[in-house]
C-alpha cells in the first residue's frame, strides 16, 4: 500500500512541521470460513479480519469544507456539513460520511477536514471493503477528536448511521468483527447475542487462498430475497410444531419430522439453517484441538449443503472446490460470499500451491473466465497507526 500520510501532506499541501496533524487508522477487510446464508439477525459465522485493509488519513480544515480523496483512484469529492448526506455520485466518499456524520451528532466540532483513503481490499468480492471503509473512518476520528467512545457504542453509532445514510439495516457482523478481531485468530461471532469468541489459528503452516471466480453475478438480490422468504416461512411452519425463538432451538430430527408438512424447497434451507449452526458449533472444539481431519470435513460438508440445500453456488464454482479436494496438501476449499459465483477460499499447505495454480489454468481453459487470487492470513483489528 502507498504511503497515505505522505499522500494526504501532498494533497492537501500541508507542512509537516507547521500544519495541523494528520491522524491515520486501518480496518480491516474479513472473511466467513462457515455460517453465510444463516438465519437472518440471529445468525452464527466462523469468520476472522483479513489482513488487507483500508487506511483513512483526518487533518482540519481552516475552512468548513469536507474534502475526500481517494490516492488509489486518484478521484475527489466534496461537500460541506450542511449538506452531508448520500449521494450516488459520490460512491466511496460516502461510507467516510457515515463515521462523519457520528461525530457531528455527537457534538464535535465538525467543520472543515480532510479525507485520504487508501486500500487494498478487494471490491465487489464479499470481503467487507465498504464497512472497512466506515470503521476505519470512524476509529481515525475517535483518535482525531480524543473521543471517549467505547468500541461498543461506536458499533452501535455505526449501524444507526448507516441506516440515516443509506436506508437499510446494515449487518452488525461486518462492524463486530472488524472492531474485535486479533492477529491469528479465528472469530466465532454470534449476531444475535453480539458476542465474539476468539480462537488461536492453529494454522501456521498452512496458507489461506482466496479465489475470485469472475464469474459474472445477475440477479443474485432477487435469488438471495427469494432464501430469505423461505426460511421465515420454514420458521412459521415448524413454530406451529414446536415454539422456538430461531433456528438454533430446532434440531435435524425436528426437520425430519415436519417433512410431510414442508415445501421440499423450503425443507432444503432450512436443513442447511440447521446444519450450519452445528458446524460452526462443532468448529470452535476442532479447532481448539487441531483436529484438521474433522475440519476438512466441515468445511467440505458446508460447501455441499450450500451446493444442494441452500443452492447458492454454480457450476464454476464447484468444479473449483472439488478439483481443490483431489490436491494432496489440501485442508479444505468451500465457496465463500453471496453465491452465484464470487469467490472460494482454500486453506493448503504451502507445497500444494504449485498444484493449486495449475488447476486454476485449467478452469480459464475451459469457463473461460481468469480467475484473481488473494492470499490471506487472520489480522487484528481496526485501530489509529
Amino acid at each position: 500500500m502507498l504511503d497515505i500520510g505522505a499522500s494526504h501532506r501532498t494533497e492537501y499541501e500541508l507542512d509537516a512541521e507547521h500544519s495541523e496533524p494528520v491522524v491515520i487508522a486501518e480496518a480491516p477487510g474479513r472473511i466467513h470460513y462457515l455460517g453465510e446464508h444463516g438465519e437472518p439477525k440471529a445468525g452464527l459465522y466462523l469468520s476472522s479480519a483479513i489482513d488487507r485493509f483500508i487506511r483513512i488519513a483526518v487533518s482540519l480544515r481552516k475552512d468548513n469544507s469536507l474534502r475526500f480523496f481517494a490516492a488509489d483512484l486518484g478521484e475527489r469529492k466534496r461537500t460541506t456539513l450542511v449538506n452531508l448526506k448520500f449521494k450516488r455520485e459520490d460512491r466511496w466518499a460516502n461510507y467516510i460520511k457515515v463515521a462523519v456524520h457520528i461525530f457531528a451528532e455527537l457534538g464535535y466540532p465538525v467543520k472543515g477536514l480532510n479525507f485520504t483513503l487508501s486500500g487494498d481490499i478487494p471490491q465487489q468480492v464479499g470481503l467487507a471493503s465498504s464497512s472497512a471503509i466506515e470503521v476505519a473512518a470512524a476509529v481515525a476520528l475517535r483518535g482525531f477528536f480524543s473521543a471517549n467512545i467505547s468500541d461498543k457504542e461506536l458499533l452501535n453509532r455505526l449501524l444507526i448511521s448507516q441506516g440515516v445514510f443509506f436506508g437499510k439495516n446494515v449487518n452488525v457482523v461486518d462492524y463486530l468483527i472488524a472492531l474485535s478481531a486479533k492477529k491469528d485468530h479465528f472469530l466465532l461471532v454470534d449476531e444475535l447475542t453480539r458476542e465474539v469468541k476468539r480462537i488461536k489459528s492453529p494454522l501456521s503452516k498452512y496458507k489461506i487462498l482466496v479465489m475470485d471466480s469472475r464469474v459474472p453475478r445477475m440477479g443474485v438480490e432477487d435469488e438471495l430475497k427469494q432464501r430469505r422468504q423461505d426460511i421465515r416461512k420454514g420458521f412459521e411452519l415448524l413454530s406451529q410444531k414446536r415454539r422456538g425463538v430461531n433456528f438454533r432451538d430446532y434440531a435435524t430430527t425436528d426437520l425430519m419430522e415436519s417433512m410431510g408438512d414442508l415445501p421440499e424447497d423450503i425443507r432444503r434451507r432450512c436443513l442447511h439453517i440447521v446444519k450450519e449452526i452445528q458446524r460452526v458449533y462443532d468448529a470452535e472444539q476442532v479447532i481448539k484441538k487441531a483436529d484438521f481431519p474433522a475440519l476438512t470435513k466441515l468445511i467440505f460438508h458446508s460447501h455441499e449443503s450450500l451446493r444442494d440445500l441452500y443452492e447458492v453456488s454454480c457450476p464454476e464454482v464447484d468444479w473449483l472446490v472439488k478439483r481443490a479436494q483431489e490436491i494432496d496438501g489440501v485442508l479444505g476449499s468451500r465457496m465463500t460470499g453471496q453465491g452465484f459465483g464470487g469467490c472460494t477460499y482454500t486453506i493448503l499447505n504451502e507445497t500444494a500451491i504449485t498444484e493449486y495454480q495449475r488447476r486454476l489454468e485449467d478452469y480459464e481453459r475451459i469457463f473461460g473466465f481468469h480467475p484473481q487470487l488473494y492470499s490471506i492470513r487472520p489480522a487484528a483489528a481496526a485501530h489509529v497507526l
